[in-house]
């Protein structure tokens, strides 16, 4: 490494005096197309129904999903992420592959009106649609069934492949689940669909704003079982990673992202494949409070949160600001 001058020959803000400069030799760089935009739908709701913590989000109609999924795709953002409320819930989760379910019909919908123009990603997980709010079918001690649970993940990735889903990006932290889900959509002729794992999930205080929004709380507990501890090994992430490109995965995700750049850097170290992170609604609620109250910049801090997650090595970034950001970027 060649030896730098030191001051005062050597001065760095010279490169930061304009902002045409400052432009030039950005080393990191948001794109439309490296955003993925999260979409809550609701079954029978005539309106969209606002998300009272996370100002500007709502719970989609079948109608409303539609055009903003057009004003995403047209603005360049890369793909959306569904997740569903159904009308009706129970212990296993039956609305989950329910050809008929509310995120069929508006995979259905979303494959209808753009075609490839987005990439339309569902979440596969059985949180919003049991009616004890947890992520697999229960034990009768009302523990989390590890291995039943996986028959019921590849039961819903089938069905929303069927639906015209073009990634299953599987988030409930079952081991095994890629495998599973990627034997299921072989075995019923999509082995041509990609899996985007949610490999790092944490156990976060930060998801609070989407449980309101996926109405999908757990009625008892808490998903410390299965979720990664924050506080947890040093590795975990990695090895939970590994497992899940070995089982077949062909993306993997850190969820959340902010108060994980750490792991967000070692997983993009480590692996070849595509990472994604999740800019979760905590985050956004955060910032979107704080700028309400006058504290920030929301603008700023929205553009300055994108920057430090994408340098600290997302490919993929899921955000709600998704449609807005794009836009800016334009």
């Amino acid at each position: 490494m060649m030896p730098n001058a030191e001051f005062p020959v050597a001065r760095p803000r010279r490169l930061r005096r304009t902002a045409s400069l400052r432009r030039m030799v950005a080393g990191t760089r948001l794109h439309p197309a490296e955003l993925v935009l999260p979409m809550f739908v609701k079954e029978d709701v005539t309106e969209p129904q606002p998300v009272a913590s996370m100002p500007g989000v709502v719970q989609h109609t079948r109608d409303s999903l539609r055009k903003a999924a057009h004003e995403a795709a047209e603005a360049g953002v890369g793909g959306v992420i569904l997740f569903g409320v159904p009308a009706v819930k129970d212990a296993r989760g039956s609305a989950g592959d329910d050809p008929e379910g509310i995120v069929q019909r508006a995979v259905a919908d979303l494959r209808s009106d753009l075609g490839d123009t987005i990439v339309v990603i569902t979440d596969t997980c059985l949180d919003e649609f049991t009616d004890h709010g947890h992520c697999g079918v229960l034990t009768p001690e009302g523990e989390v069934d590890n291995d039943a649970t996986l028959e019921r993940y590849a039961s819903v990735a089938v069905s929303q492949a069927r639906a015209g889903a073009q990634v299953i990006a599987p988030s409930g932290m079952m081991d095994g689940q890629v495998a599973a889900i990627r034997a299921g959509l072989d075995g019923a002729g999509f082995p041509h669909i990609p899996i985007l794992a949610y490999s790092a999930k944490y156990a976060s205080a930060f998801y609070g704003p989407f449980r309101d929004a996926a109405e999908c709380a757990p009625q008892f507990g808490d998903r410390s079982a299965y979720q990664q501890d924050p506080a947890g090994p040093v590795g975990e992430a990695l090895r939970e990673v590994a497992l899940d490109l070995a089982e077949g995965a062909d993306a993997v995700m850190v969820k959340p992202a902010l108060a994980y750049l750490d792991i967000l850097r070692q997983v993009r170290d480590a692996v070849d494949v595509p990472v994604a992170a999740y800019q979760v609604s905590g985050e956004y609620a955060m910032i979107e409070a704080a700028a309400a109250n006058g504290w920030i910049d929301r603008e700023r801090a929205i553009m300055e949160s994108l920057t430090a997650i994408r340098r600290a090595g997302a490919d993929l970034i899921l955000t709600y600001w998704a449609t807005e950001v794009a836009r800016g970027l334009s």
